[in-house]
């Protein structure tokens, strides 16, 4: 081989090699998440970690993590700059399911696939979003009720049990559901059961711990409390506690890990089991799954079993 022949084949196979790598690079997803707001509870900042390490932990995908801080105006913003980016397709957390909707429909139009992650948009949206990644939060609601129906049967006052219900944020999908799935379902298996006020806590311990002092005052007579999640439902728990009123059953959602602690000291009784980490990975793995071309349900629910003080040995305690 002539020495020009070998520099020639040299250069033809470093340009081949480049251009691979440029074909390579040009496959690498870029993913961007807006997210409700990582700093009101421990479920969500556990959440955004779990994101990143899958994410990290997958060479094709690059992320852009944003975080609207419970503020719609500053996510409609972020999900801009994710449209000016070009990324190839967004997941967005809603601070508000309906609110957000023109901003969703601006990344449908301009070509790029939206996910919904955990807590899902209103459904007039439902045509610029190519799937939802989450739990069955009407789901949850319903098994909440059965778990507080179920307890009042056994302590015998199915026909005279009155209950208060601490809602999540207002305007907010997750809440909304969880409030219509309870509403819908206690009637249906304990009829005789009056709920007697309902409240928002608005995720928030303290709030809803202020919202429980005040029907402790208004009520001489609550048997159970129903509340979104169990950071509400223990900050009721701790109202009651104070105010010395013993005897009430509290149910919650999303089992957080002051409510395992409060349902191991037997002061808590149920809940619903739901993984920050599962609902992260299920988000990214979704919007992988859209961008490989793959057929995914547009309602991509994962499974939030019962959780009560019978069954919990069979649960690790939640790490949020």
């Amino acid at each position: 081989m002539t020495q020009s022949l070998r520099a020639l084949l040299i250069a033809s196979t470093a340009a081949a090699g480049m251009a691979f790598a440029g074909a390579a690079s040009a496959e690498t997803m870029k993913i961007g998440i807006t997210q409700n707001n990582v700093g009101v509870d421990s479920y969500q900042t556990t959440y955004e970690k779990a994101f990143i390490e899958a994410a990290d932990a997958n060479a094709d995908v690059e992320t852009v993590v944003l975080d609207a801080g419970g503020d719609v105006a500053r996510q409609i913003a972020q999900m801009e700059d994710l449209i000016q980016q070009e990324v190839d397709a967004i997941i967005i957390w809603p601070t508000n399911g309906e609110a957000v909707i023109p901003a969703v429909r601006k990344a449908h139009n301009a070509g790029i696939p939206v996910i919904v992650t955990n807590s899902n948009i209103a459904e007039q949206g439902f045509d610029f979003v190519k799937s939802f990644s989450g739990p069955d939060n009407i789901t949850q609601g319903k098994r909440s009720a059965e778990i507080m129906c179920d307890k009042f049967k056994e302590m015998g006052i199915e026909n005279e049990a009155q209950v208060v219900h601490i809602t999540g944020q207002p305007g907010y999908t997750t809440a909304i559901e969880r409030a219509k799935g309870f509403d819908d379902r206690l009637p249906e298996v304990c009829p005789n059961v009056t709920q007697i006020d309902k409240q928002p806590g608005d995720w928030n311990r303290e709030k809803s711990q202020k919202v429980m002092e005040a029907f402790l005052v208004k009520y001489d007579d609550i048997d159970g409390v129903y509340a979104g999640d169990d950071n509400m439902g223990v900050g009721a728990l701790n109202a009651a506690k104070a105010a010395g009123r013993d005897g009430i059953i509290f149910v919650g959602a999303t089992n957080f890990a002051v409510g395992y602690e409060a349902m191991e000291r037997g002061e808590y009784w149920g809940s619903i089991y739901q993984s920050p980490v599962d609902d992260a990975k299920a988000a990214l793995k979704t919007a992988v799954a859209v961008l490989n071309g793959e057929e995914v349900p547009f309602l991509n629910y994962f499974d939030t079993p019962k959780i009560t003080q019978d069954n919990m040995a069979e649960f690790d305690k939640p790490v949020f």
